[in-house]
C-alpha cells in the first residue's frame, strides 16, 4: 500500500470548519435567550432588531429593553473583536484563539451568573446574562467578518441559504460551496434543537455547553492551523 503523510486540511476548509462548529453554538446561544430569557436574540441581531420593533409597537406582549441591552452588548462586544482583529492582523491563528477564548470566558461567565441568580425574564439578573451572551456574539461576529468565509457569519443564515440556492446546479450554478453551506444550517439547527432540549435542565448547563464549544475550538484551531 502506498506510504505517505496524511492528507492535510487546507486553509480555507479549517476555516470552513470552524465556522460551522460556531453555528452550532449561535443556535443553542439563540435558543437559550430566546427561550429562557423572554424572547430576545443574542447572536442574531436582525431578528432581534424586528423584535424590537413589535416591542415597541407593544405587539404580542413582546420586551423592549432587553432587546436594547442585547444590542448595545453586540456592538460593545463587535468594537472589542474589531480592534482584536487589527492588532493580531498578522498572526492569524493566535487571533482566532484570542477572539474564542474571550467568547468562551463571556459565556462561562454568563452560565455562572445564571447559576446563581436563577434570572427571570425581564429582570436585572436576566438583562445582565443577555448583555454577557451578546458580548460574546459580537466579539465572535467581528472575527468571523475578517475570516471571510462567502455567507457564512455563523449567526445569520439568509445569505447562506441565498448562496445554496442561486449558486445550485439547480439553478444553472456550479454548486461550489453548497457542503459548506449545508453543514453550516444544519448545525445551527442542530444547536437550537440542543438548547431547547438542554434549557429543561436550567440555563446553566445550556450555557456551559455553549462556553465548551467555543472554548474547545479555542484551543484546537491554531493547533491544526499549526
Amino acid at each position: 500500500m502506498p506510504s505517505g503523510p496524511p492528507p492535510r486540511v487546507t486553509e480555507e476548509g479549517l476555516s470552513d470548519l470552524l465556522l460551522v462548529a460556531l453555528a452550532f453554538g449561535a443556535g443553542a446561544v439563540d435558543a437559550i435567550s430566546y427561550l429562557g430569557l423572554g424572547r430576545v436574540f443574542t447572536a442574531n441581531m436582525t431578528g432581534n432588531i424586528v423584535l424590537l420593533g413589535f416591542g415597541i409597537a407593544r405587539a404580542g406582549g413582546l420586551p423592549v429593553v432587553s432587546p436594547i441591552v442585547s444590542l448595545a452588548a453586540f456592538v460593545v462586544g463587535s468594537g472589542v473583536g474589531g480592534a482584536l482583529g487589527r492588532r493580531m492582523a498578522d498572526r492569524h491563528p493566535e487571533h482566532v484563539s484570542y477572539a474564542l477564548g474571550l467568547e468562551g470566558s463571556l459565556l462561562a461567565g454568563a452560565a455562572i451568573l445564571a447559576g446563581a441568580t436563577n434570572p427571570h425574564p425581564a429582570g436585572f439578573a436576566a438583562d445582565a446574562t443577555i448583555a454577557l451572551m451578546a458580548a460574546a456574539m459580537g466579539i465572535r461576529n467581528a472575527t468571523a467578518r475578517r475570516l471571510a468565509v462567502p455567507d457564512l457569519t455563523t449567526t445569520v443564515l439568509t445569505m447562506t441559504i441565498t448562496g445554496l440556492a442561486a449558486d445550485s446546479t439547480l439553478a444553472g450554478g456550479t454548486g461550489k460551496g453548497s457542503l459548506r453551506r449545508v453543514s453550516a444550517v444544519v448545525a445551527m439547527l442542530a444547536g437550537a434543537v440542543a438548547g431547547a432540549l438542554l434549557l429543561r435542565t436550567g440555563l446553566t448547563l445550556p450555557l456551559a455547553v455553549a462556553a465548551a464549544v467555543a472554548l474547545a475550538t479555542c484551543v484546537a484551531y491554531p493547533a491544526a492551523a499549526r
